[in-house]
């Protein structure tokens, strides 16, 4: 099995981003049409908090006050990166592509997005690791697919940005504020949020292999 290291995931990922360009190029050169274009701003806000994860192995012998802006701009754009997941929605629309390319472009971004996601995710484990218990490190995997299931929801279905926390601190707070007063009045948020969890759960603990190198590169 090829060993894993920065070094390899950054040249798939170059390899993938490449793929994805060249597939939506294709299909505006084919269509004519723009749609999909977004795809590659989504894939660039989710690369960020892979690029933030980078800096935690860095960040361990800083002052607290910058671990923990760092980790909460981690935290703040980590559901970007599992959001791409949500593009593949858009396959039910009616377009002059075939089915099958659009299916392999957005399954190609979504997979991508997947990847830089728990690769960030397990070097925030490791990042934690050294501050906290083994109990408390049980839950904070669980608790961030939860908390970015539910950024999931707020990006897809309420239109709320990363960005909007300063931009519209007030009406993005109102909105979370709502559904957790009111879990019952918005159970379709909830039940929603469970099942982004759930899914995204086994994916990530399903791909050991993975976490395990991640974890052998961290103590190298």
């Amino acid at each position: 099995m090829i060993s894993f290291s920065n070094r390899n995931f950054n040249r798939a990922l170059l390899i993938s981003f490449l793929f994805i360009s060249l597939l939506i190029i294709s299909r505006i050169l084919y269509s004519g049409t723009w749609r999909y274009i977004s795809i590659a701003w989504n894939l660039f806000l989710a690369w960020i908090p892979y690029l933030l994860s980078n800096y935690f192995k860095d960040f361990k012998k800083s002052t607290p006050w910058k671990q923990a802006c760092l980790f909460f701009c981690w935290v703040l754009f980590l559901p970007n990166a599992l959001y791409i997941v949500t593009d593949l929605i858009h396959l039910g629309a009616v377009t002059n592509v075939p089915l099958w390319f659009d299916a392999s472009l957005l399954f190609s971004a979504a997979f991508t997005g997947i990847m830089m996601a728990f690769i960030s995710i397990r070097k925030a484990e490791l990042f934690l690791s050294e501050k906290f218990n083994h109990k408390m490190i049980n839950l904070f995997v669980p608790l961030m697919l939860f908390m970015s299931s539910f950024g999931v929801y707020l990006g897809r279905f309420e239109r709320w940005n990363s960005w909007d926390i300063l931009v519209n601190p007030i009406g993005l707070g109102t909105n979370i504020l709502s559904c957790i007063i009111s879990p019952v009045a918005n159970y379709k948020v909830w039940a929603t949020t469970i099942i982004f969890t759930g899914v995204f759960s086994m994916l990530y603990f399903f791909i050991c292999p993975v976490r395990n190198q991640v974890s052998k590169k961290w103590a190298e």
